[in-house]
């Protein structure tokens, strides 16, 4: 006969036994074993090392957080997030992602690049998974006719458009308007459209200046003497820059160096001038700069809960578009996955084109794609660089903080 005080101790022991084999087991395997299991195993894409890994690593925190922040706003679904570095390099951005789709992710996020993001695209079409790109800009990603692709980006003519549009609001207010510019910029896929774009739409536009010169060179130069010293033989009042994160630190100090002072620097769109790393590097000289860019609304219940989690989780780092766009395209993937209720391909496909996200953390209306793979309508403001953070100045409402324009001198006593 079996005793009670017999099956407890056989009970406990078994109990034991089982604790110690958890304990003892590594600590992935542990994890897994104390969390729910997730409804959706979802790519990102990023790069995370190479010419691009500041940028690409500043994304990744977005995706670093998202759950928590889903949990905050009580989204019923968990994603697993598995993380696929790309280099930098679109090659390698393609066999990375033939490598999580054969690992069995069902959903890819990414690029940041346009040329990465291409090749990630063309994978995802040839292999029928679906992609949500969180930034690229190159409008050709959603003009080839994929069936699994959609952007939560604007497209480069987008970006061109808000951005000499918010040019016109900057002259405005500030009572100053330059008669000359001259863009440079990196000859990448991006850059290539984004300068591409400009010169298309720039007599659409009606713009009080004229774009005396362009100069383009290699987003890996390690010297911009020359094409900085072009740029101010121009004499042009206004510079227009379309950079990455290393280039742009590479400009400015070409730009202090030959003591070149146009009336401003305002990028129409492009990474580069708001990155964290380049307030470290450039110190006062990252002052007053303005990007026309998408940006995060301070406003947004869920931006809050963005910054909470991201600043208690990563206290020495900026939170940004990098960050932000990379948490909303994997909500995008979240929120496919709570309509459709299933991982297979066509389903998760049919609830993104029908997506509508009133509540996101991106200034602008609510995330739809109508009627195709494209966001539509993100308001783009005009952020500028000040205490070495970037600050939203334009419009009015969104403003935290007041426009100064022109720009102060390298040695103004204003820049401290």
């Amino acid at each position: 006969m079996t005793t009670r005080n017999n099956f407890t101790r056989r009970r406990l022991g078994q109990a034991a036994l089982a604790g110690a084999t958890l304990i003892g087991a590594p600590l992935p395997l542990r994890h897994a074993a104390a969390q729910a299991p997730a409804n959706l195993k979802v790519a990102l894409l990023l790069p995370t090392s190479g010419i691009q890994a500041q940028i690409g690593q500043a994304c990744r925190r977005g995706a670093d957080v998202a759950n928590d922040v889903f949990a905050d706003m009580k989204l019923p679904v968990k994603l697993e997030i598995v993380s696929y570095d790309t280099e930098s390099k679109p090659d390698v951005a393609r066999t990375q992602a033939e490598k999580a789709i054969d690992a069995g992710c069902q959903m890819l996020v990414g690029a940041f690049d346009s040329g990465q993001t291409i090749a990630i695209a063309q994978v995802a079409e040839q292999r029928g998974v679906p992609l949500v790109v969180n930034i690229a800009a190159a409008p050709q990603i959603t003009e080839q006719g994929y069936k699994f692709v959609v952007r939560n980006f604007p497209t480069a003519p987008m970006l061109i458009t808000g951005a000499l549009s918010l040019h016109k609001e900057i002259f405005k207010v500030s009572g100053k308007t330059p008669k000359t510019a001259v863009m440079m910029g990196v000859n990448d896929t991006f850059g290539t459209s984004m300068v591409n774009g400009i010169k298309a739409l720039f007599p659409k536009l009606d713009m009080p200046y004229e774009i005396v010169d362009t100069i383009t060179y290699d987003p890996a130069a390690k010297d911009l003497s020359v094409e900085v010293g072009r740029a101010k033989a121009t004499k042009a009042e206004l510079l227009m820059p379309v950079n990455r994160l290393n280039d742009a630190k590479l400009m400015i100090q070409e730009m202090v160096k030959q003591r070149w002072e146009p009336m401003g620097v305002m990028n129409p769109g492009a990474p580069g001038l708001y990155e964290q790393d380049f307030f470290k590097t450039m110190g006062k000289y990252s002052d007053f700069l303005i990007s026309n860019v998408p940006w995060l609304d301070p406003k947004s219940t869920m931006t809050q809960s963005l910054e909470k989690r991201h600043a208690a989780k990563f206290p020495n780092d900026q939170l940004d578009i990098n960050a932000g766009f990379t948490f909303e395209g994997l909500l995008v993937a979240a929120q496919a996955w709570i309509a459709a209720k299933s991982t297979k391909a066509d389903a998760l496909m049919d609830a993104l084109r029908k997506t509508r996200i009133d509540q996101h953390v991106i200034i602008g209306g609510p995330i739809h794609y109508n009627p195709g793979p494209q966001i539509d309508n993100t308001n783009a403001p005009a952020v500028e660089n000040l205490n070495r953070k970037p600050t939203v100045v334009l419009p009015a409402e969104s403003a935290a903080a007041a426009l100064v324009f022109p720009m102060p001198g390298w040695n103004d006593k204003r820049r401290t």
